[in-house]
């Protein structure tokens, strides 16, 4: 297949430049070593999800050398013709990466995209020339491609026919459950240059280039992970997909608790429950000396931590299974609860040492995705994050938990010794609504009487904002939303004045330039909202 990937090229030369299992750079067209390649990201032995083959760019110790060699244009619909023939005649089962071009610092480079394969194990040619016939099976060996050989090739083929469940198809639900809106917005957060086509491409197209389809033409499906980040609420098909934040103000055995659950796609109740449980529940204390400038500065629980902990929960949790990720809050401790959680392989002697090395990953396509999105490494990275963002803050060390057959895992962050969230200072988003009811306060509703416009900063663009702003949503989903391209001028003449006027406001206004900043209605933005919705109904 050809046209543009769902990746950012720059994003994979120049932020990425680490060439790792899931990458490999070639300055030039080498079919054979192409081939094991391939075949090796098909075989996908570490369940990363494939990899990438970036083909006119050289290679020193590991990174890509830049600018680019780049590639003869005129010869890129022969290589492409030639690894169609390869993928037919020199690999067992068939195999045929996706391919794009793209233009880097003036230079063509040709990108080959090999997601994990359906049908492994897979075998190529070892030599391809005509004297010999000799077939290998190919994996990934940090950052080289290598034959699979004795305990590695068994384990490979014990792998046979065992596709991942969020890879697979699901036959009880159809393309039309497939958000063409959530696969565009997507598209644009990442920076994929394929947001630009999204628009005029259909849900089959996108999804067979974002490789979240399958089956034959005449039949095709959805797959699992496509419906759990581009369905408006796959708790429909996977029940309890969803995360509850619970807050126990007594404690766990007292009459009190606070709720809140968050359903949708995948990356956005992670995003949206980071962002409630840092506004509802983390509190910073600072701490002044006479006898130094410096004050000290640390939170109850780091949010860094939180962050690692809840993403890894959401990677390796089953879906399979009808309970939900679960983030309980005390004054003692934050625990994140998952099931089953991280393969039965690691041992939880490394999880309390902070070494947890994992070589299986429940959920490949899924880590595949949080990549994307920068939520998540896939290279057993997590665990050694969460012990230092909670050393960093002077916490205490994270506590992993499991039963001996892993059917649950679970993470405590205890609270820093020297915080508190004291009831008379702890302020959820409920307790400011309600006082603001009782103490009156007006809102744009009140004020806003016959005329939209009495207010100069209440714009056309504004309003544009203020309606497609149904739920909290970062900057990128709310420009594709509105159908802007130019960054700019979506923040001159659409976010800028709107927040200036009161009508949204951020999730995380300490942290303005953060990747979970999120975008919402305030009281006044709701009544906005709610007299465009009475205006501009059809009489």
């Amino acid at each position: 297949m050809t046209g543009k990937l769902p990746i950012n090229i720059d994003h994979l030369l120049r932020q990425r430049p680490i060439e790792g299992e899931r990458i490999e750079y070639k300055a030039g067209w080498n079919p054979q070593s192409v081939l094991h390649t391939v075949c090796a990201f098909a075989n996908d032995f570490h369940n990363l999800g494939g990899g990438y083959i970036v083909l006119g760019v050289e290679e020193q110790n590991g990174r890509p050398v830049l600018p680019p060699t780049g590639i003869d244009p005129e010869s890129v619909e022969a290589i492409q013709k030639e690894l169609l023939n390869l993928g037919y005649s020199a690999i067992q089962p068939w195999c045929h990466p996706n391919s794009a071009t793209y233009d880097v610092d003036g230079q063509t480079i040709l990108v080959l995209w090999v997601p994990g394969g359906e049908t492994r194990p897979y075998k190529a040619k070892v030599n391809l020339s005509a004297e010999r016939n000799d077939w290998a099976y190919f994996i990934r060996r940090h950052s080289s491609t290598v034959r699979a050989k004795g305990q590695d090739e068994r384990e490979l083929l014990s792998l046979a026919a065992t596709v991942p469940f969020d890879d697979r198809y699901r036959q009880t639900a159809s393309l039309d459950d497939l958000s063409h809106r959530l696969i565009r917005e997507f598209l644009g957060e990442i920076g994929s240059e394929l947001a630009a086509e999204a628009e005029g491409l259909s849900v089959e197209d996108l999804g067979k280039r974002l490789n979240i389809v399958g089956g034959p033409p005449e039949a095709m499906f959805p797959k699992n992970v496509g419906l759990l980040f581009f369905n408006e609420r796959p708790d429909r098909f996977f029940p309890a997909t969803q995360i509850d934040v619970v807050w126990f103000p007594d404690g766990p055995g007292g009459d009190q608790f606070e709720e809140k659950e968050f359903r949708g796609p995948l990356s956005i109740i992670l995003s949206e429950a980071i962002s409630y449980i840092e506004r509802n529940y983390l509190k910073e204390t600072v701490v002044k000396y006479p006898h130094k400038p410096e004050a000290e500065r640390f939170w109850n629980f780091p949010i860094g931590a939180i962050e690692e902990a809840l993403v890894n929960a959401i990677y390796h949790r089953s879906y399979e299974e009808r309970e939900p990720v679960e983030v309980r809050i005390t004054r003692e401790e934050l625990l994140v609860l998952s099931y089953p959680g991280a393969d039965r392989s690691i041992r939880m002697d490394d999880f309390k040492k902070g070494q947890a090395v994992s070589r299986r990953y429940r959920n490949r396509r899924i880590g595949e995705f949080l990549k994307e999105l920068d939520l998540a490494e896939a290279r057993s990275t997590g665990v050694p994050k969460i012990f230092r963002a909670m050393r960093q803050n002077g916490s205490p060390d994270p506590i992993f938990e499991s039963d001996d057959d892993r059917t649950w895992f679970r993470v405590r962050l205890p609270v820093h010794e020297r915080a508190s969230l004291a009831a008379t200072e702890h302020e959820t988003e409920q307790d400011k609504s309600l006082k603001n009811k009782k103490k009156g306060q007006g809102t744009l509703h009140d004020t806003l009487h016959d005329t939209l416009h009495d207010t100069p900063q209440v714009t056309d663009q504004v309003e544009q904002l203020v309606t497609v702003l149904t739920r909290a949503m970062n900057r990128a989903r709310i420009q594709t939303a509105l159908g802007l391209k130019d960054r700019s001028h979506f923040v001159e003449a659409y976010l800028g004045p709107a927040l200036k006027a009161g009508l949204i406001e951020m999730t995380l206004p300490d942290k303005p330039q953060s990747r979970h900043q999120r975008y919402r209605r305030t009281a006044d933005g709701e009544a906005l909202a709610v007299r465009l919705k009475t205006r501009d109904a059809p009489t």
